[in-house]
């Protein structure tokens, strides 16, 4: 999907959808499980720093194409025709609130003592939980990046405060019939290439 735009169809096995509506058989019990899962992600700290834009009305999901496209990135057909549509996004000054707190031991918000951005990876655990059920109920999901220009436009659309990242987006609904496209021609790597037993 979607060149220079960090963009890949790699969940589901599909970048098509059936055309079923998102409301006809999975919501909104399926919807309320997918983000009910997307929240038990494991946080550094439990401090959940996380947090999910969900667009699920059609008019939602028009004005957050429109937004795309006036940023200069108009979306790709699979992506336009999902029904339900999940932003994660990422929140940084949880996590240095969480540990200036007494029981982590430092006394200030230095980014610098982080070896990793674990509110990136904390929201993308969500990420993949909310997709691993996509797929438990049998349904697809298209993970897409968004450049520098979509995310703060997005953020004006929708009233995203300024200490929330958008870190992705997330397309659900019934894959068509038909297996991947996209980059899965690559093709998965065996254990082999990427299991270092004992030491590299």
């Amino acid at each position: 999907m979607g060149g220079g735009r960090g963009s890949s169809n790699w969940w589901c096995g599909s970048d098509a959808w059936s055309g079923r509506s998102v409301r006809n058989r999975w919501a909104p019990a399926v919807v309320e499980r997918i983000l009910a899962n997307g929240n038990r992600a494991p946080s550094a700290g439990f401090t959940q720093g996380y947090a999910f834009l969900v667009l699920e009305r059609a008019n939602d999901r028009a004005r957050f194409w429109q937004t795309m496209t006036a940023a200069g990135h108009p979306p790709e057909p699979a992506e336009m025709a999902a029904p339900l549509l999940v932003v994660p996004l990422a929140c940084k000054a949880a996590y240095l609130d969480r540990y200036a707190e007494p029981d982590k031991g430092w006394t200030d918000r230095d980014e610098g003592r982080w070896p990793v951005p674990y509110w990136y990876i904390d929201t993308g655990f969500a990420a993949l939980l909310m997709l691993l059920t996509a797929v438990d109920q049998e349904l697809g999901g298209l993970f897409f990046g968004l450049p520098l220009e979509v995310i703060t436009a997005v953020r004006d659309a929708f009233g995203v405060p300024a200490d929330h990242e958008p870190i992705e987006v997330l397309a659900i609904g019934h894959a068509a019939p038909g297996g991947s496209t996209g980059s899965a021609w690559r093709g998965r790597r065996s254990l082999e290439q990427v299991v270092h037993r004992g030491q590299w």
